[in-house]
């Protein structure tokens, strides 16, 4: 249990930082929550990123099964990312409004 609440809060901080960044640099609010579903398929699949290269349908079709295969507890970890991307965007909208202008 305590695992699975230190995961959940990782996943959260990690992409809710990497998003943020992301957001600052390029000035694009949501691009990390667009990018998000790609990078849970690059963490459930067990492929290299050159095999969605050279073999695209292939290697979508491997990792969307091995999308369905995940459990509910990686599901719970995984969407707490997606949390932290959209609580990114929510707060850098709430900071361009306030008039503070990142890069």
């Amino acid at each position: 249990m305590v695992q699975l609440i230190m995961s959940i809060l990782l996943f959260l901080v990690i992409f809710f930082g990497l998003a943020f960044i992301l957001n600052m640099l390029l000035r694009r609010t949501w691009l990390m929550a667009c990018l998000y579903p790609f990078i849970v398929l690059i963490i459930v699949d067990d492929l290299s990123t050159v095999a969605y290269f050279t073999d695209l349908t292939g290697s979508f079709s491997i990792a969307f099964t091995k999308l369905m295969e995940i459990t509910p507890v990686d599901i719970i970890i995984l969407s707490s990312g997606f949390i932290g991307t959209i609580v990114s965007g929510i707060v850098i909208k709430l900071l361009r409004k306030s008039g503070y202008q990142m890069f």
